[in-house]
């Protein structure tokens, strides 16, 4: 497993948690790690080394499109009854 992401952010936890969503909704195994009771401690989402590319760009899409890309996502999921 490597690092794909990591954060001490205050947001870190949600942050990671929606990275680890994402992936796993593309078919892209991942982990998070990190201390949920010291949420102040960095968090990381670990993916295996030969999806470590994949996940980047993944990732890196999400980001692009922004949050109303990720509403419409969910929204269409939840139409789906998915």
């Amino acid at each position: 497993m490597v690092t794909l992401f990591k954060s001490s952010n205050h947001d870190a936890e949600q942050e990671a948690l929606a990275i680890h969503s994402l992936l796993e909704s593309e078919g892209i195994p991942s982990v998070v790690v990190g201390p949920s009771v010291i949420p102040s401690l960095e968090f990381r989402v670990e993916v295996p080394r030969v999806h470590l590319e994949e996940a980047e760009k993944i990732v890196a899409d999400a980001r692009a499109a922004g949050p109303r890309a990720a509403e419409e996502a969910e929204e269409a999921s939840e139409e789906g009854g998915v």
